[in-house]
């Protein structure tokens, strides 16, 4: 499974949300390759894809692509990462 973490310039709050979604999926048991990308680099990393995660304001940029988008609100928060990892994975 490939999953894309997406924030404007891809070296901030994408690696911050790619260590944390890394920890969520280890939590869950689920073996995943996490990328950190810049939302022009993410249109084409979502295109092999199954889960992209970002922020709200960014979501819609992402384009239309077979991955799953889903939005974070708070890129610290574990809770909400872990849970909507999950339903995303369902």
């Amino acid at each position: 499974m490939k999953i894309v973490t997406v924030c404007g310039m891809g070296i901030g709050t994408s690696v911050l949300l790619k260590m944390n979604a890394e920890k969520a999926l280890r939590a869950l048991g689920v073996d995943a390759d996490v990328e950190a990308a810049d939302i022009g680099t993410a249109r084409g990393a979502a295109r092999t894809a199954q889960l992209v995660l970002t922020s709200e304001d960014l979501a819609d940029e992402i384009g239309d692509v077979p991955a799953k988008v889903v939005v974070i609100q708070n890129f610290t928060n574990m809770d909400e990462i872990t849970k909507k990892i999950t339903d995303a994975l369902q």
